[in-house]
C-alpha cells in the first residue's frame, strides 16, 4: 500500500468500461484524474458502430448480474433504474441445434419454467436441475461475498467459517471440468450444451473450465436476462457522464506509448508518455498510473523488460480466450425466427472447441455461433422495416486469420450467414442484407492491442482464475495498477466494474472480500 492524498494526480490508460469506471471511483475518492483513450471516442470493446441508420453495439450484448451494475451506480450516488431503462427478456434466448431443423429450445428466464423445460426434454431432469440450480445459486453468492470483490492481497479474510465449511465442495468444483459435472444432472446432449455454453462467456471451453463456474447457470436460468434500451453503449455513456461529473478529464486520440518511472532500485510511476491527436509527443505527470488497457500490451510494450511483472515468458505459458469474427448486419424486413439472443450449437462440440483451443488450431466449420437481434426489443437500433443483427463466430485467437476486408474473414462471415439462414429457416437472409461490416482478430490486435487478437482476454481455466489470475498491481513499480478483463476478477462487463472497485481497494490497502459500502464517500467537492 502507498499513501496518497486528495488532489494527487492519477492517469488512467484506456477508455473502455473499466477505465471509465476506475476513473470515476478514484475521482470521487478525491484524486485528480485524467483518462487517456487511444480512439476517437470512449467505449473500447463496448463501443458503438453506426451506419445508414443502424446502431450496432460493438461487442458486449448480455446484461447479466444486474446487482453488480446497480452496486456500481450506487457507489456513485445513483442507481441502475435512474441511469438505464432495463427490459427483461423472456425467453432469455433460443437455441438452434445442428441437424434438428425447427426443433429449437427457448430458454426461459425463470427457475420454474426452466425446470419444466428440462423435465419435458428429459423426464426426471427437472428434479436434478433443482439441485443444480441450488448449488449454482449458493456458489454464486459465495463468489460475490468472498472471491470476486477481493484483491487477494491477503488470504486471511478468506479464512471464514462460511468458506472453510465449503472448502471440500469448492475443491471438487475446481478440480472437475464443467463438461463432466453437467452430465451428473442431465444426459440429453442438448441440455448439456445449454449448461456448458456459459464457459464461452468466460473465454473458455466447457472441457477445461472448472465446474465452479456452473454458477453461471443461476444467472440465465434463474436470475434472468435484461437489455438496456438504447443498447450497451448506454452503459458507456452513463458511466462516462458520471466520471465527468466527478471531475474526470477524458482525453481521446491519446495513444500512450510508455509508462514513466523514476527511483532507481525502488522505481515508482511518475506518469505516462503519449502521442496526441495532432501527432505531438507529450508527457503527463502523475503519482498513480492505472492501466485499463490489455495487460499483455501494458507490460510488454509500455514498460522496459526489467520492470515487467508479467513479461513475454509469462504469456507464453498462458491460454488465451477465443478470437472471433464479428458481423454487423442490417437486414431488410423482419426476422421473427430469431429472438433477441439466439445460439447455434454444432453437434460435435468436442471437435468445435478442440479446433479453437487445441493444437494445431483451425477455424470450426460449421461453428457454434451467437446471434443478437436487438431490434426485437429496441426500435432505436435499426431504421423502420429493418432488423439489426450482431453475429459472433468463435475462432482461434490468431491475428494471421485477418481482419476487416480480408478474404478469410469474409469467407468465415459468409459461411455463418448461410448457416443462420439454413438452420433458422430464413432462405433469403443473404439477399436481404443491406449493411454488412465485419471485424476479425487482426482488428482486435491493431485497434485494442488485444493479446493474440483475442476477443475477451485470458481464458478462465483453473490456472487463470481467482488468485491464479494476474493481479491488479505491479510487483516492480510502485504506484502502477492494473484493471480490466486481463486481471482479477476476470472477463465480462460486471467483472470489469468489480475490477475498477478493486483498484480503489488496492490503493487503500483494503483487504475486505465484499463490495464497498454504498455510496462511496465523496472526498472532494465537484
Amino acid at each position: 500500500m502507498i499513501e496518497i492524498t486528495e488532489n494527487e494526480r492519477v492517469v488512467v490508460i484506456g477508455g473502455g468500461i473499466t477505465g471509465l469506471a476506475t476513473a470515476a471511483l478514484l475521482a470521487r475518492d478525491g484524486k485528480r484524474v485524467t483518462l487517456l483513450e487511444r480512439g476517437d471516442d470512449v467505449g473500447g470493446r463496448a463501443g458503438l458502430r453506426e451506419r445508414d441508420g443502424f446502431r450496432f453495439d460493438a461487442g458486449p450484448s448480455w446484461y447479466l448480474m444486474p446487482e453488480v451494475f446497480d452496486h456500481f451506480y450506487k457507489l456513485l450516488g445513483t442507481t441502475s433504474a435512474e441511469q438505464l431503462e432495463l427490459t427483461p427478456l423472456d425467453p432469455g434466448y433460443r437455441v438452434f441445434f445442428e441437424g434438428r431443423g425447427s426443433d429449437t429450445l427457448d430458454i426461459r428466464s425463470d427457475r420454474e419454467k426452466s425446470l419444466a423445460l428440462f423435465d419435458e426434454i428429459e423426464p426426471g431432469a427437472g428434479a436434478r436441475m433443482a439441485d443444480y440450480l441450488d448449488s449454482a445459486a449458493d456458489t454464486y453468492e459465495m463468489a460475490k461475498k468472498r472471491f470476486l470483490y477481493t484483491t487477494f492481497q491477503s488470504f486471511l479474510p478468506l479464512l471464514r467459517p462460511d468458506v472453510l465449511s465449503r472448502t471440500p465442495k469448492l475443491l471438487r468444483l475446481l478440480a472437475e471440468p464443467l463438461s463432466s459435472f453437467t452430465k451428473r444432472y442431465v444426459q440429453d446432449p442438448r441440455l448439456n450444451q445449454v449448461l456448458g455454453y456459459p464457459a464461452v462467456f468466460l473465454g473458455s471451453s466447457p472441457y477445461s473450465t472448472p465446474s465452479m463456474y456452473h454458477l453461471m447457470s443461476h444467472l440465465d436460468l434463474e436470475d434472468g436476462v435484461l437489455y438496456p434500451q438504447g443498447g450497451f453503449v448506454r452503459l458507456i455513456e452513463t458511466i462516462a457522464d458520471l466520471a465527468r461529473e466527478e471531475g474526470v478529464e477524458i482525453v481521446t486520440n491519446a495513444d500512450v506509448t510508455a509508462i514513466l518511472t523514476a527511483g532507481g532500485q525502488s522505481p515508482a510511476a511518475t506518469g505516462v508518455a503519449y502521442v496526441d491527436a495532432d501527432g505531438e509527443a507529450r508527457t503527463l505527470n502523475a503519482e498513480i498510473v492505472v492501466s485499463a488497457a490489455d495487460l499483455h500490451h501494458t507490460e510488454t510494450h509500455l514498460l522496459p523488460p526489467h520492470l515487467q511483472t508479467y513479461p513475454e515468458k509469462y504469456w507464453q505459458k498462458k491460454t488465451s480466450g477465443p478470437g472471433a469474427v464479428l458481423l454487423y448486419l442490417g437486414v431488410r424486413g423482419e426476422l421473427p425466427e430469431l429472438l433477441h439472443h439466439s445460439l447455434f450449437f454444432t453437434e460435435d462440440w468436442a471437435d468445435n472447441f478442440g479446433r479453437i483451443f487445441g493444437e494445431p488450431t483451425s477455424v470450426p466449420d460449421p461453428a457454434s455461433i451467437y446471434v443478437c437481434r436487438p431490434s426485437a426489443t429496441d426500435d432505436s437500433v435499426a431504421p423502420e422495416g429493418h432488423e439489426n443483427l450482431f453475429v459472433l463466430i468463435p475462432i482461434p485467437a490468431d491475428p494471421s486469420i485477418g481482419g476487416a476486408g480480408d478474404d478469410r474473414v469474409r469467407q468465415i462471415g459468409d459461411a455463418a450467414i448461410r448457416q443462420i439462414a439454413e438452420w433458422a429457416g430464413i432462405p433469403d437472409l443473404e439477399e436481404r442484407i443491406v449493411v454488412r461490416e465485419e471485424v476479425g482478430p487482426a482488428d482486435f490486435e491493431r485497434d485494442l492491442n488485444s493479446w493474440k487478437g483475442g476477443v475477451l482476454g485470458p481464458a478462465h481455466i483453473l490456472s487463470q482464475s481467482a488468485f491464479f489470475r494476474a493481479g491488479n498491481v505491479s510487483k516492480k513499480v510502485t504506484g502502477l495498477y492494473y484493471a480490466g478483463g486481463s486481471s482479477i476478477p476476470g472477463i465480462g462487463l460486471p467483472m470489469c466494474l468489480i475490477s475498477a472497485e478493486l483498484v480503489l481497494k488496492r490503493v487503500h490497502g483494503d483487504t475486505s472480500t465484499g463490495p464497498l459500502p454504498e455510496p462511496l464517500i465523496r472526498r472532494r467537492q465537484r
